[in-house]
């Protein structure tokens, strides 16, 4: 999805939340500061042709495991119970609030980190984007800078549900989402009410 075409779901989910569009664009030049390569290329070429499973990180991951087929995309700390169950992300789509020393393990070992910069995370940004010595990809949910992307969408899930579908997936599944649950706080329920509204837009109505 090109900006022009983002933008004006972005601007609603500012207002919707109260958020802080000029601290959004300060973290994205913040990220672009911190990164020293850009691997966009081979998240790319992982991506490109082929059939993809996106994981959320709702309770319900685990029952189902077995959808899970072809390249795989993680949801921040779904990375972990794939991992707890035998299965490596090949990428891991995060704001870093639930990155953990295993998720550096992962990134060593091959694992794509793709790293998102938003107004609340720079501390997080500060601290663990050094640490990461395998590759990596920035997104902002703000306007794009060199090698700071956004490809759409606004949580970790329907950020990597966007990717998968921007770089060419042939097939996008989906594991481990449940933007039902009530069982969460405000925040979070507004974040899975836009979920569902973004993810419609690029045919997934979950």
């Amino acid at each position: 999805m090109q900006f022009s075409e983002w933008e004006p779901h972005y601007q609603d989910i500012v207002e919707y939340f109260g958020f802080d569009r000029a601290a959004d664009e300060e973290a994205a030049r913040l990220l672009a500061t911190l990164l020293d390569r850009d691997n966009l290329l081979s998240l790319a070429s992982l991506t490109d042709g082929n059939e993809v499973t996106v994981c959320g990180n709702a309770p319900c991951l685990k029952d189902e495991i077995s959808k899970i087929t072809g390249i795989v995309f993680a949801a921040d700390a779904a990375a972990e119970v794939l991992d707890s169950q035998g299965i490596v992300a090949d990428a891991i789509f995060t704001d870093l609030d639930g990155a953990t020393d295993r998720i550096i393990e992962l990134n060593r070992e091959g694992t794509i980190i793709v790293i998102h910069a938003h107004g609340d995370n720079m501390p997080l940004l500060n601290y663990w984007v050094p640490r990461f010595s395998g590759k990596v990809v920035g997104t902002t949910q703000a306007a794009p800078l060199p090698h700071v992307y956004n490809f759409g969408g606004f949580s970790d899930g329907d950020r990597a549900v966007f990717a998968a579908d921007e770089l060419g997936a042939s097939k996008i599944t989906l594991a481990g989402f449940d933007l039902d649950d009530e069982n969460v706080d405000p925040m979070k329920r507004g974040k899975l009410r836009w979920a569902r509204k973004l993810l419609a837009l690029i045919g997934h109505d979950v």
